[in-house]
């Protein structure tokens, strides 16, 4: 039986809509890379809003001997036109900034994994209600615009991030590369991360939407992003007055797409696929992170380290390592004291055959005397 009119199935998208509407959206974005590269800066152009004031870098660079990766959240509220995000920006103070990189991405992985394993240890609580996520729906990688192609910690890090979040590469500070300097810097990463198998997030497309799938194709072709981030305004040689960095030879424009990729970033971030951004990191990465738990502890164990982090291979390879380097220095330790054991007991050997032969030679002092002294008695 069918109806000319339908049965309303049509207006579950308005539906949708209205939910998400009436709720609002709960968006966590995290920020990674070397100090310097305007991560702050870029936020706070993204959102058009001041989410932290300027760092003071003189103490940062004393901070950075403690050569430690911080994790810093910070959390705002935004409304455009009644509709509200609870935004949460993840910044990651210190990575990439010393000399020795080595494991300086750790605290950012575990933070990932810990939101995770917080999500699900609460899904598994009788009273589920108020349940605190802040698992990452968005990480931004900082790329330095060097010109030549990513580095072995760039390389490192991405590899670790893109199995777990949606990892989207920047380029950042775009204005320092000349137009063609930046095409082949974007094309060198771009076959990098093909030769590394590095997952980064892109868009979908579909099918339905030729428009809609159009964009998301023109969104896959800008990455990385290359980005300028300016919340200052500056006046342009023709009179406009635009966000961005003003230098001898002209204005570089935050919103300008012949001068950068900021635009695209900010519809896929926010106008085009925040909704998708959140759906996968809900259906994909968590489910990903899920399964693997369940598949290998029983319910309500705590977290355990899992055998094919590289970071866990690395410290179990240098226990193994520091292990067998005692037991050499015990066993050359042993032996060393089992030699002195040996001198010692020769040495004694000998003091006991001289104290037997000093005692032979006195009891046949001792005999001698004692037949001197019978003689005399005779005589007399």
């Amino acid at each position: 039986m069918s109806s000319s009119t339908g049965i309303g199935i049509a207006n579950l998208p308005n539906q949708r809509h209205k939910i998400v509407a009436k709720q609002g959206a709960h968006f966590t974005i995290m920020v990674v890379g070397e100090s310097g590269l305007g991560k702050t800066t870029l936020i706070n152009t993204l959102f058009s809003t001041e989410l932290s004031s300027a760092k003071d870098y003189r103490r940062r660079h004393v901070k950075q001997l403690d050569k430690l990766t911080e994790v810093e959240i910070i959390k705002a509220e935004l409304e455009e036109k009644s509709f509200k995000v609870k935004l949460t920006v993840i910044d990651t103070p210190g990575f990439g900034d010393y000399v020795n990189n080595k494991d300086s991405w750790a605290p950012i992985i575990d933070f990932v994994d810990d939101q995770h394993e917080l999500y699900m240890r609460q899904e598994q609580q009788p009273q589920r209600e108020e349940k605190s996520d802040l698992r990452v729906h968005a990480c931004l990688y900082f790329i330095r615009p060097t010109g030549h192609t990513l580095k072995p910690l760039d390389i490192e890090i991405m590899k670790r991030l893109g199995t777990r979040v949606n990892l989207i590469p920047v380029v950042a500070k775009a204005d320092t590369l000349t137009q063609n300097d930046l095409a082949l810097f974007k094309k060198r990463i771009r076959d990098v991360v093909n030769a590394q198998g590095i997952r980064i997030y892109t868009p979908p497309v579909e099918t339905d939407d030729e428009q809609g799938a159009e964009h998301a194709r023109i969104l896959a072709a800008a990455m990385p992003f290359s980005i300028i981030g300016s919340t200052e305004d500056v006046t342009t040689l023709d009179g406009r007055v635009v966000k961005g960095r003003e230098y001898l030879w002209g204005v570089a424009e935050v919103e300008n797409e012949n001068h950068c990729d900021f635009k695209k970033l900010r519809s896929l971030l926010i106008r085009t696929h925040m909704l998708d951004l959140i759906n996968t990191t809900e259906d994909l990465h968590y489910e990903n992170y899920r399964q693997q738990q369940m598949e290998t502890r029983k319910y309500g164990e705590p977290k355990v380290k899992k055998l094919d982090n590289p970071k866990f291979k690395e410290e179990e390879e240098a226990l193994r390592k520091r292990f067998t380097e005692q037991v050499k220095a015990e066993e050359a330790r042993f032996r060393q004291w089992e030699q002195h054991l040996i001198a010692e007991r020769d040495r004694l050997n000998k003091d006991l055959e001289s104290a037997h032969s000093a005692i032979k030679q006195l009891e046949a002092e001792l005999d001698a005397l004692q037949v001197g002294y019978g003689r005399g008695s005779q005589r007399r």
